[in-house]
């Protein structure tokens, strides 16, 4: 019988019966850069930390656990990952890739991954025909879903399906729902990339990135690649997404909760002119959601009346933090414009549907009514701030 996925998030079943490392139940912080030999051509099954680290090596057999995968690659950053998810492809070969992607991945797209002779079409991968946009030097397909800040859903198993008729790799970035809410792999993605950094973390204290394959000829090929570029996850940071991932599911599940209360409360708000989050059952993804996912998270983003009422609730939250990044215990506002997306051209930003009035929020697990007696407050004294101090 499979395992389920909390009990995934402590022990790997091959290990389950045995007393390494002193019978210690938190795996050890292997703090070391290099390895001693017990003579010529014999080895521990470590030679240097660039290569591999104990402590590094049973994360990524968690998170390959996790996702399904035969292989997970652990690294400094998420755009560690997705830079060296790059290296697989050499000038001239063609991507598919999303128009609306976490604004790192379009400023490495556009920077560096171009200048280097890769082609992009961006598109948007949740309603555009993605089969006319493959051409003979097409190699991959790029996507989140949801995307990063305006939460399209896309089909990730018809996707896959286009992907294998062109022989293309399909790259899912899931992110913004773990793998304790959705799993690409099982759909017929070949390659997941996450942010550790994010909820496999879960408490805004490290920076981490993974690449997980279900695929031994892709798994050989990043292998290759993590110990060449040298950017796999330090010991350390690799222990601290360790202890982050023992309390994935419970703090999935706590933080959804409190992001329907707050999606439903933002509805109710006349200076809110739209709140895009896939677990209402309005979002135009919401069904494909309920296919392919097992949750819907609780990242949402929602439009404001205006960007001066933007700006002041920013100005004017306390518990709530206005701050980058998502996934932590802590709720955090987060502005696009100047943030996430700062980076990409305004043009893109407009046209993907990031004005100076759009907010993210990444719910925490707070109390959800400590959460909205903030908001409560913030709204209203902003109203009553842009109405000349008149109380709507």
């Amino acid at each position: 019988m499979a395992r389920g996925i909390n009990t995934k998030c402590l022990h790997l079943e091959e290990e389950e019966g045995c007393c390494n490392n002193y019978g210690s139940i938190s795996f050890p912080i292997y703090q070391t850069a290099t390895y001693a030999h017990p003579a010529v051509g014999q080895s521990t099954g470590f030679d240097y930390s660039r290569l591999q680290n104990p402590t590094r090596e049973h994360l990524e057999r968690i998170v390959a656990t996790l996702e399904n995968g035969i292989d997970a690659l652990a690294f400094s950053t998420g755009m560690a990952a997705i830079t060296l998810v790059m290296e697989l492809f050499k000038p001239g070969d063609h991507l598919i890739v999303d128009a609306d992607l976490y604004g790192g991945s379009i400023r490495l797209f556009d920077n560096v991954s171009a200048k280097n002779g890769l082609q992009f079409s961006r598109i948007d991968c949740w309603k555009e025909d993605v089969e006319s946009y493959v051409n003979e030097n097409t190699k991959a397909i790029y996507i989140e879903t949801p995307t990063n800040p305006m939460m399209n859903v896309t089909d990730i198993a018809a996707l896959a399906d286009i992907a294998k008729r062109h022989d293309l790799l399909l790259i899912v970035d899931n992110t913004f729902l773990s793998p304790y809410f959705q799993n690409p792999l099982n759909l017929g993605a070949d390659i997941v990339v996450h942010s550790g950094t994010k909820f496999l973390g879960g408490h805004n204290d490290t920076l981490a990135g993974f690449l997980v394959t279900n695929r031994e000829d892709i798994s050989e090929k990043l292998r290759f690649l993590i110990k060449t570029t040298g950017s796999g996850l330090a010991p350390f940071d690799s222990w601290l997404i360790l202890r982050g991932i023992k309390t994935l599911g419970i703090r999935m599940e706590q933080a959804q909760k409190n992001a329907f209360k707050i999606a439903e409360w933002l509805k109710t708000q006349k200076a809110v002119t739209r709140v895009i989050y896939p677990g209402l059952p309005e979002h135009p993804g919401h069904e494909i959601m309920k296919k392919q996912a097992r949750g819907f998270g609780s990242m949402l983003t929602f439009q404001l009346e205006s960007p001066e009422f933007a700006l002041s609730i920013l100005s004017k939250v306390r518990m709530i933090k206005f701050a980058e990044s998502l996934g932590g215990v802590e709720t955090l506002v987060t502005y696009p414009t100047t943030q996430t997306h700062a980076d990409v051209p305004e043009e893109i930003r407009e046209r993907n549907g990031i004005t100076r009035s759009t907010l993210r929020l990444s719910v925490g697990i707070e109390d959800a009514q400590d959460l909205l007696e903030e908001l409560e407050k913030v709204f209203a004294e902003t109203e009553e701030e842009l109405n000349g101090g008149k109380k709507s």
